[in-house]
C-alpha cells in the first residue's frame, strides 16, 4: 500500500499495490491458473480457458450484472425494479467477485496443504456485508458510479440490507473482527457456527417496556450465502453404547435413538488489500428422512412430519431459553450439532490427502471461543477412537496439541456446566469419553500430589465432574484439561483466570495460560462506519496503509496542536452528531441537540455493567437541575444521555433497568423547565449497523462494570478509536487503553479490583453506608416521580440490601469524574485534544494485532497469500496438481446417500412391513388416482 495516490474526500477506490481491479489502466486481470492432469483433460482446459479471468470492474460490466441477476437470479422485469429488489441483485453481484477469489483462495490452501485453524463459535455476529465487501474489493466507488446510472444511490442500498441475527453481543461481535483480520493477513483459516433462522429477538421499546419479537433476518433471502447440499454429515442423538472385544481391545458402537442431518452454508469473508477470501461455514439441521408416509397414510398427519421439525428446531433460534429441561436439551444439542457437523468436515478435509493421522496436529487447529464448543473435544475423540481405530493416548495426544480455549468470563456462575443426566441421555458414549478423561487425570493428581495435605481438596476443585444433586459436568474445567493453551482477553482478565478463577489449573499447568488481549478491525470501526475521519487520516499520512497498521497513526501526533486538524476533527464530529440525531428522530421520535455532550453506553443489559448506576446519575443531574435557578440552569453543560442494549427475556432485573431509563426519558424530555439542557433517550434494539451510526458521535463513552467483572470489552475500543473519551473503571482492557492513551485522556473512577474484595467483605459485616444524594434517588423512584414505583422499586430496595457490584460505593467517585467531564468539554480546545490523543493511540486494539499473536504463539500457522492476479495469461501461476476428479466426487455423494437409505431400510422390522399389508377400514373409493 505505500504507491497508493493521496485520497480526496470524493469516495473514489483506494488505489493499492496489490489491488483486485485495474479499472485506471484498463487491462485484464488473470486469475491464478490450479494446472491438472486428468482424464478429460482437454475439458478441463476448456473450462479454465473460460473462467481464466477476473469479472471486469468496468462500469458497464458491474452494470449488466446487476440487470442480470434482477432478472435471472430474482427472477423480476425491468418493470419491477425496486430498492429491495436492486440490494439483492446488487449483493449477487458482489458475491460473484468474492467467489472468484474464495474458490482461488480455498485452493491453494488445499494445494500446498497448509496447517489451518478452525475457529468454533455459537456466535458470529457480522453486521451488515455490502459495504466492508465492497471496501475489500476495492470497488466502492466503481459500484457507486454504477448504480447511479440505473438511478440507484448506494448509501440507500446499504441500509436495505439486514444484519445476520447469528448472535447477541461481544462474543460474536469479537469473532466477526477475528475472521476479518484472519482474511487480511492471509492466513488459512475457517470460521464454523450455527446459521439460525431466528436470532435472540428483534427488541422493541413499548410504554418504555422491552418486548421481544420474533428476529427471522432471513425473511427475505440471504444472498451472501451459499448452500452447499452436498456437504452434509448425520448427527446422533440418544440411544445407547454397545461394546465388543475385538483382539483383546475393548470397541464401542453408538446406537443412536434419533438422528440429524447437518447441511452447510458457507459465507465468503474477504480480506482488506489481499485476494485472500476465507469461510465461515454454517450449519443448518436437517431430518434424514423427510417424510413418513406410514404415519401420514394412517391419518397421523402431525406424526408425519414430527421428525422434520423435531430436526429443524435444532437451529432455529439463537439461545434458546434453558430455564426448562426441554430449553436444556435444545440448547445442548444445538451445541454438540454444530460441533459433531464441523469436526466431521475438518477430518474430511485432512483426510483429503494422504496423511498419516501422526500429521493430524500438524494440519489443524482448533480455537475454542468460550466454552459453547467444549463437547468438540470428546466428540474428535469419540471420532478417532470409534471410528477410525486410533488407540487411547494416541488420539489424546493428537486432541490435545489441536485444541485451544479462549475463556471470556471471570464470573464463576457464567461458566458452562451440564447435568450428569441430561448428557447421558442425549450422547450416552460423550458422557463415558468424559469419565474416562476424568479417571485418567485424577489418577494422574493423586500420583503426582499424593504428599500434598489438600490433595483431595485439589481434585475436588479441577475435576471435570461437579458432584452435587445433580451432578453435573464442568465445560470449562473440561476446555482447560483437554487443550494446549488456555487465553484470557485482556491483562487483567488473564491474570484473574489464572490467579483466581482458576488457581490450582495454573499451578498445575503453569505454561497452559496467556493472555491475547481482544482487538477490533479498524476498516468497519473507522473506514466505514466513520468515512470522513479515515479520509483525514489518509490525508496526512498519505494513503490509508494505516487500515493494516494501526499503530502508524501514532505519526498523527505531530497534529494535534495544529489547528486546521482540531477544526477538522470537530467538524467530523459534529457531522457524526448530526446523522446520529436524525437516527434518533426516526426511531425514537426524540429530537435532541448536536450540542449537546453525547454521553452514552450501549451493551447487552447486566447488572454487572451497571447501567443501573449510569441511570442513577440521570436522575442526581435532573433533580440538581429542578433545583437551580434558571439563570444558573443555562449555563450547565448540556447533556444527552443514550443508552442501547439487550435484557435477556429471563432476565427480570435488566427488563426493570430499560423501564427505569425509559421512565427518566418520559419525564426529563418533557420537563419544560430542563428543555435542550438534558436529554434521555433508549436506543433500541441495538445491534452492528445501529452502532456504527451510534459510536462515531458519542463524546463519552461509559465502560462502567465494577472492577474485576468484565473480561475485555471491546465497545471501549470502538468508542476510543472514534474520538470519544472514556469515563470508566479500572476493569477489562480499560487498563491497557489508559496505559497506551494515558490515564490523563481518560475520567477513571471506582474501587480497583483489589479494594473490590475487601469492600464486599466489609459490606458482608453490614458495614454498609448510603449517602443522602442517593437516598434521594432512591427516595423520587419511590415516590413515583420516574413511573410507577411498582415496576422498578425492587432495584432500589435490592441496593439496600446488599449492593454486590457496588453501585452505591462507587457512584460518588463516578459524579466527580462527570462533573470534570463537563468542565473539560466547556475546554473547547483541551477536549479536541484528548480526543485526538486517545484515537491515534489505539494502534494496540486492531484485531490484527490479537490475530497475528494468536497464529504466532497458539496456532503456529504462516499466512498463505494467493498469488496476484496477471495481465498475461501465459504468466499465470500453475499449482494444484492433483485434483480429484470432480465425476468421483459426485459418485462418492451418492455413494453417500445411498448408504444412508440402506440404513433407515435395515431399521425397518418385518413386522413393520407385514403392517403395511393390513386392509383399511376405509372403503377402497376413499382413494383417488389421477390416471390421465
Amino acid at each position: 500500500m505505500a504507491e497508493e495516490n493521496s485520497p480526496n474526500y470524493t469516495g473514489e477506490p483506494i488505489r493499492r499495490r496489490s489491488s483486485r481491479i485495474n479499472t485506471f489502466e484498463g487491462i485484464k486481470q488473470y486469475r491464478p491458473e490450479f494446472h491438472t492432469q486428468l482424464k478429460g483433460e482437454e475439458k478441463s482446459e476448456k473450462l479454465w480457458n473460460l473462467m481464466a479471468e477476473y469479472i471486469p470492474s468496468d462500469t458497464s460490466t458491474i452494470e449488466k450484472s446487476i440487470v442480470a441477476h434482477v432478472e435471472h437470479t430474482l427472477a423480476r422485469t425491468r418493470f419491477n425494479f425496486d430498492k429491495n429488489s436492486c440490494y439483492r441483485a446488487t449483493a449477487f453481484s458482489i458475491r460473484d467477485r468474492l467467489i472468484e477469489s474464495w474458490n482461488d483462495t480455498q485452493q491453494l490452501f488445499t494445494a500446498e496443504d497448509h496447517k489451518r485453524v478452525y475457529y468454533l463459535s455459537l456466535e458470529f455476529l457480522l453486521g451488515r456485508l455490502m459495504q466492508t465487501s465492497l471496501v475489500n474489493l476495492n470497488m466502492e466507488g466503481s459500484y457507486r458510479r454504477a448504480l447511479d446510472d440505473l438511478g440507484f444511490k448506494l448509501e440507500e442500498l446499504y441500509e436495505e440490507e439486514v444484519d445476520p441475527a447469528l448472535g447477541n453481543g461481544g462474543l460474536g461481535r469479537l469473532a466477526a473482527c477475528f475472521l476479518d483480520s484472519l482474511a487480511t493477513l492471509n492466513y488459512p483459516a475457517w470460521g464454523y457456527g450455527i446459521r439460525y433462522d431466528y436470532g435472540i429477538f428483534r427488541q422493541k421499546i413499548i410504554k418504555g417496556y422491552q418486548v421481544e419479537m420474533p428476529d427471522y433476518w432471513l425473511g427475505s433471502q440471504n444472498p451472501w450465502e451459499i448452500e452447499r447440499s452436498d456437504v452434509s454429515y448425520e448427527i446422533y442423538f440418544g440411544g445407547h453404547v454397545t461394546k465388543t472385544n475385538e483382539n483383546g481391545v475393548e470397541k464401542c458402537l453408538w446406537m443412536p435413538s434419533e438422528t440429524v442431518v447437518a447441511v452447510a452454508y458457507d459465507t465468503p469473508v474477504s480480506g482488506f488489500d489481499t485476494f485472500n477470501t476465507i469461510n465461515l461455514r454454517l450449519w443448518r439441521s436437517r431430518p434424514t428422512n423427510e417424510f413418513d408416509f406410514n404415519s401420514f397414510n394412517s391419518g397421523n398427519y402431525f406424526a408425519a412430519i414430527e421428525a422434520r421439525q423435531r430436526a429443524e428446531y435444532i437451529t432455529s433460534v439463537l439461545y434458546p431459553n434453558d430455564s426448562t429441561t426441554s430449553g436444556k436439551e435444545l440448547r445442548l444439542k444445538q451445541q454438540y450439532f454444530f460441533c459433531s457437523a464441523t469436526v466431521q468436515d475438518i477430518i474430511r478435509r485432512f483426510l483429503k490427502k494422504d496423511h498419516h493421522w501422526d500429521e493430524l496436529p500438524d494440519k489443524v487447529a482448533i480455537q475454542l471461543n468460550d466454552t459453547h464448543p467444549a463437547i468438540s473435544i470428546p466428540e474428535m475423540l469419540r471420532i478417532l477412537i470409534d471410528v477410525y481405530s486410533l488407540n487411547w493416548k494416541k488420539a489424546w495426544n493428537m486432541v490435545h496439541k489441536i485444541f485451544a480455549y479462549t475463556n471470556h468470563t471471570v464470573l464463576p456462575e457464567a461458566l458452562e456446566k451440564w447435568d450428569i443426566d441430561l448428557i447421558g441421555r442425549l450422547l450416552p458414549r460423550h458422557l463415558e469419553i468424559i469419565y474416562l478423561i476424568n479417571f485418567y487425570f485424577m489418577q494422574e493428581i493423586s500420583e503426582k500430589l499424593n504428599n500434598m495435605s489438600n490433595v483431595f481438596d485439589l481434585m475436588r476443585d479441577m475435576s471435570l465432574i461437579e458432584e452435587g444433586m445433580p451432578k453435573k459436568v464442568r465445560m470449562a474445567n473440561l476446555c482447560i484439561l483437554s487443550s494446549h493453551k488456555v487465553n484470557g482477553v485482556a491483562k487483567l482478565h488473564s491474570d484473574l483466570v489464572k490467579n483466581e478463577l482458576f488457581v490450582n489449573f495454573h499451578n498445575y499447568f503453569p505454561n497452559k495460560f496467556t493472555n491475547k488481549t481482544n482487538g477490533v478491525t479498524p476498516r468497519r470501526w473507522i473506514h466505514c462506519c466513520n468515512r470522513e475521519l479515515s479520509d483525514l487520516y489518509a490525508v496526512k499520512l498519505g494513503g490509508y496503509g494505516w487500515l493494516t497498521d494501526l499503530y502508524s497513526l501514532r505519526d498523527l501526533d505531530v497534529y494535534v496542536n495544529n489547528q486546521e486538524f482540531m477544526e477538522a476533527w470537530r467538524t467530523i464530529k459534529l457531522n457524526n452528531k448530526i446523522r446520529l440525531a436524525a437516527w434518533v428522530k426516526k426511531e425514537c421520535n426524540i429530537e435532541i441537540p448536536t450540542d449537546a455532550i453525547y454521553d452514552i453506553q450501549v451493551k447487552r443489559i447486566h447488572e454487572y455493567k451497571r447501567q443501573l448506576m449510569f441511570a442513577m446519575y440521570m436522575i442526581y443531574r435532573y433533580l440538581k437541575l429542578k433545583k437551580m435557578h434558571p439563570h444558573d440552569r443555562i449555563k450547565v453543560q448540556k447533556r444527552v444521555f443514550m443508552v442501547g442494549g439487550k435484557a435477556a427475556p429471563g432476565y427480570i432485573a435488566a427488563k426493570k433497568v430499560i423501564k427505569l431509563i425509559n421512565s427518566i426519558g418520559d419525564v426529563v424530555n418533557n420537563d419544560p423547565e430542563i428543555g435542550n439542557t438534558m436529554k434521555v433517550v433508549f436506543l433500541p434494539n441495538y445491534c452492528v449497523s445501529s452502532a456504527q451510526i451510534i459510536i462515531p458521535a458519542a463524546d463519552l463513552s461509559e465502560q462502567i462494570s465494577t472492577a474485576g467483572t468484565e473480561a475485555s470489552g471491546t465497545g471501549n475500543m470502538k468508542f476510543a478509536m472514534n474520538g470519544s473519551l472514556i469515563i470508566g473503571t479500572m476493569d477489562g482492557a480499560n487498563v491497557e487503553i489508559a496505559e497506551e492513551i494515558g490515564e490523563s485522556n481518560m475520567f477513571i473512577f471506582g474501587a480497583s479490583v483489589e479494594e473490590v474484595v475487601k469492600i464486599r467483605e466489609r459490606i458482608g459485616r453490614g458495614d454498609y453506608h448510603i449517602g443522602n444524594e442517593i437516598r434521594e434517588i432512591f427516595s423520587a423512584i419511590r415516590d413515583n416521580v420516574f413511573g410507577s414505583a411498582k415496576d422498578t422499586v425492587s432495584l432500589v430496595e435490592g441496593l439496600e440490601r446488599h449492593d454486590y457490584y457496588l453501585l452505591c460505593h462507587d457512584f460518588f467517585s463516578y459524579v466527580q469524574e462527570q462533573e470534570r467531564a463537563d468542565l473539560i468539554y466547556a475546554d473547547v480546545e483541551n477536549w479536541t485534544k484528548m480526543s485526538i490523543r486517545s484515537a491515534i493511540s489505539m494502534g494496540k486494539f486492531s484485531s490484527d494485532r490479537s490475530i497475528n499473536e494468536y497464529a504466532e504463539e497458539i496456532w503456529e500457522i504462516n499466512r498463505v497469500p494467493i498469488p496476484a492476479p496477471s495481465d498475461s495469461a501465459l504468466a499465470r501461476v500453475r499449482s494444484q496438481p492433483h485434483l480429484i476428479d470432480a465425476n468421483f466426487k459426485a459418485e462418492r455423494a451418492t455413494g453417500k446417500r445411498k448408504k444412508r437409505e440402506a440404513t433407515l431400510i435395515k431399521r425397518l422390522d418385518e413386522v413393520e412391513l407385514q403392517e403395511t399389508l393390513i386392509e383399511s377400514e376405509a372403503p377402497a373409493d376413499s382413494y383417488q388416482f389421477f390416471d390421465d
